[in-house]
Order: structure tokens, then C-alpha cells, then sequence
């Protein structure tokens, strides 16, 4: 099934722990495309610096929940803690979409539940898959366009 990962950092060498995530995600899903990375002003939480964002579109035939599971010990590698929520981090990953599921459980929500409001996510999602939807939202396209309304 086709997933949605989005990749951000704003401690340390950001650019390498985005790089390092990607190979270490390689390893549970086929990588498909990995957008350009984007430097974005950080959203919620604590003053912080920016962000360096990425998103990736795979292929997976891991259960939802398994490759979150996966992400969560690929963050921790990088250092990751969560001490403050949407505080700085060596790394985020975030699965924004795994096919069409909508997931409602207390550890997953798919699709993420904020995704459609993050430009963030949005446009580095369109660079690689630009036919994209969101389930329960709508096309890409358009949610970025209801972004910059």
C-alpha cells in the first residue's frame, strides 16, 4: 500500500538526521520519491528554531501500526526525546497516510490528523506526488490552495 511519511528536524545537523532517516525508513518501506528539503518557521510549541522538512511516498506492506512503530525507533536513534510537546527534536516523523485507511485508534490517526493543515507537509507532498489526495479531505492541490486563501 502506498504511505506517507513526513520527515522534519531543527536540532543538530538537521540535514544529516533527514538524510540518515531516509536510508534507516528504506529499510521497512520501498522508497518511491523524496521531495526536496524545505525550510519551514516551526509550528506550535515552545520559540524554536526553524525546521528543515521533508516528505516521502512509499510502498508497504507493514501493518499501520508496526511501521509507526518502526518510525518511533528510528527517531529515538537520532536522539529524539518528548519532553516538551512540539518542542525542538533531532527528529519527527510523522505517517501521514497509508492508502486510503482512516484509522481512529489512541496510538494512530490516519490520515493525520493535521496533515491537511500544514504547508509543510502539503508542498513538499505535491513536488513528488502531485495526483495526490488526502482521505477525508481532498486533493493536495487543493488544500494548499485553501492554505494560501
Amino acid at each position: 500500500m502506498k504511505v506517507v511519511i513526513a520527515l522534519g528536524s531543527n536540532m543538530g545537523d538537521t540535514n544529516s538526521h533527514l538524510h540518515h532517516a531516509i536510508d534507516e525508513l528504506g529499510k521497512s518501506i520501498e522508497i518511491r520519491a523524496v521531495s526536496s528539503f524545505y525550510k519551514t518557521a516551526a509550528v506550535g510549541g515552545p520559540k524554536q528554531d526553524d525546521f528543515l522538512n521533508a516528505v516521502i511516498v512509499g510502498e508497504s506492506e507493514m501493518d499501520p501500526l508496526d511501521l509507526l512503530v518502526a518510525m518511533q525507533e528510528i527517531e529515538v536513534l537520532a536522539g529524539r526525546t518528548r519532553e516538551v510537546h512540539w518542542g525542538p527534536r533531532t527528529l519527527d516523523l510523522d505517517l501521514i497516510a497509508c492508502g486510503d485507511l482512516v484509522i481512529q485508534e489512541p496510538h494512530l490517526e490516519l490520515p493525520h490528523p493535521r496533515a491537511h493543515e500544514r504547508s509543510f507537509v502539503l508542498e513538499p507532498w505535491f513536488e513528488i506526488d502531485p495526483g495526490a489526495t488526502l482521505a477525508g479531505h481532498g486533493s493536495i492541490r487543493d488544500l494548499i490552495a485553501a492554505l494560501k486563501e
